[in-house]
This record gives structure tokens, C-alpha cells and sequence, in this order.
């Protein structure tokens, strides 16, 4: 029994590096996967179902939609990419920043930390977004700007835990300046659920790019982006059911890969 176990978690986890790897793909060169124009229609195929022709039918307008979501990739990934690296690189610097110094700055910065993640990632987004104005650059800003929180709380936990290790305290014994124990000892060895942090955080922006994306704050039509596909389909639902469920599905499947991925990297890190 544990073998099947670990059988199928194996096939689930090379299934989710297929399809990151295939949407990455679809996002670096469309055309190779996608030979049709995204924003070119043909009246006479409008709303016509999946089929050979076309895997995943065609919209109000004629145009292919398995086109326009092999294009809408590029955005989209760039989008979540862009706000996990902020996310990333802002929250873990101020992690290490606050478990390294610790004191009142330490506590200061925490209780920031607690009022932001008290409050849902997506509002959050919502809010600066807002405020920062409609467009894809200002999405991945925002979503960047809600996940911050997470990566600080993580990396701080880290660097706190790092630095009762003996080999810290040992640098500190040797006279080594405390930059360069906190980059070489502190940060090299908290980086790990940092990293697993990112896997899963990905996935969480995904869903909260495509979201802000479905509300209008995303690219100016008729450039495709996940959610702007889904939000173009909904009136259509009743009737053309492709038109939102096949983007949504994809989306549906990257997430869950890049949650499979964080968890088979989580684990590795855990050991």
C-alpha cells in the first residue's frame, strides 16, 4: 500500500511539472502551440463548441479559443511571476531584517505583518489596485504588494530559528562581522521554506491575477488574459459553456500543479 502511495504521488507530481511546464511553454512562444491569430474572428464559426477544428470552440466573435488562451498565458504568467518575486524578494528582506534585529523595530514590523494578513490577499489586491489604476503592470504590483506579509512572517520565523543554531553562534565567537554571518550562515540556511513558500503563493497569485483580471483592472481589451476570458464567456453560459469553463479549467489545473509542486519541495525541505 505505501508503495502505490508513493507510486501515485510520483505520477501526480510529474503530471503537475507536464503542465507548468506546458503553460510556460504557451507563455514563451504561443505560436508554436497556437498557430492562429488571437484577435482575428470569423463571423461564421461564432459559438461554435469544442471540436477537432477548434479544442476549446470559438467565442461571440469567431476567434479560437484555445488561441486566445495559449496567448493570454504570456500576460497572465508574467503578471504572477512578477507579483511572487515582489511578494518574495520585499517580504523575505524584511523578515530577515526584523528576526535579525529584533528588539522594538522587531515588534514593530510584526504587528504591520499581523494588520496586513488579517486581511484577505485578494482584497488586499483589490484595494491597491484601486488605488495604483487599471493594467497588468499595476495587477502584478498589487498582488506582489498583498503577499509580502506571508514571505516576511515565514522568513523572520526562519531567522529566528537559524539563529540559535551553534555553527551562528560559533561565527559570532570568531569575530565574524554580523553581514557577514546574517547573508552566508543566517539567509543560506532559511531559504528553503522561503522557496516552498513561493510554489504555493504562486498558485494563490494565479487565481488573484485572473480575479483582477475578470473584474476589468487587467489589459485593455481585446488582449486576452485568463480572467478576461472567463469574463467575456459569462453571458454566454447558458448557452456556450466553453466559453468560460475550458480558460477556468486551466486555470483550475495550474494551480493545482504549482500546490503539488510547493508540497513535493516542502517536503524536500522538511528533510
Amino acid at each position: 500500500m505505501t508503495a502505490a502511495v508513493a507510486l501515485r504521488a510520483n505520477v501526480f507530481l510529474a503530471l503537475s511539472v507536464l503542465v507548468l511546464l506546458l503553460v510556460l511553454g504557451w507563455a514563451a512562444v504561443p505560436a508554436v502551440f497556437a498557430g492562429r491569430d488571437p484577435l482575428a474572428g470569423v463571423p461564421a464559426e461564432k459559438l461554435r463548441g469544442p471540436s477537432a477544428r477548434h479544442w476549446f470552440g470559438t467565442d461571440n466573435l469567431g476567434r479560437d479559443i484555445y488561441t486566445r488562451v495559449v496567448h493570454a498565458a504570456a500576460l497572465s504568467l508574467t503578471a504572477t511571476v512578477a507579483a511572487v518575486l515582489i511578494g518574495l524578494v520585499v517580504g523575505s528582506l524584511i523578515g530577515l531584517v526584523a528576526g535579525s534585529i529584533g528588539g522594538v523595530l522587531d515588534a514593530a514590523i510584526m504587528r504591520v505583518v499581523d494588520v496586513l494578513l488579517s486581511v484577505p490577499e485578494l482584497l488586499t489586491a483589490l484595494a491597491l489596485v484601486t488605488v495604483l489604476g487599471f493594467g497588468t503592470r499595476n495587477v502584478a504590483l498589487a498582488v506582489g504588494i498583498a503577499l509580502v506579509a506571508r514571505f516576511a512572517r515565514v522568513m523572520r520565523a526562519e531567522v529566528l530559528r537559524v539563529r540559535r543554531a551553534p555553527y551562528v553562534e560559533a561565527a559570532f565567537a570568531a569575530g565574524v562581522r554580523w553581514p557577514t554571518v546574517l547573508l552566508r550562515h543566517v539567509l543560506r540556511n532559511a531559504y528553503a521554506p522561503v522557496t516552498a513558500l513561493a510554489a504555493v503563493e504562486f498558485g494563490v497569485a494565479v487565481l488573484a491575477v485572473s480575479s483582477l483580471s475578470f473584474l476589468g483592472y487587467g489589459a485593455v481589451p481585446p488582449t486576452p488574459e485568463w480572467g478576461s476570458l472567463i469574463a467575456e464567456g459569462r453571458n454566454f453560459l447558458a448557452t456556450s459553456w466553453w466559453m468560460t469553463t475550458l480558460p477556468g479549467l486551466v486555470i483550475v489545473a495550474v494551480v493545482l500543479s504549482a500546490q503539488r509542486l510547493a508540497r513535493a519541495l516542502g517536503q524536500d525541505g522538511a528533510r
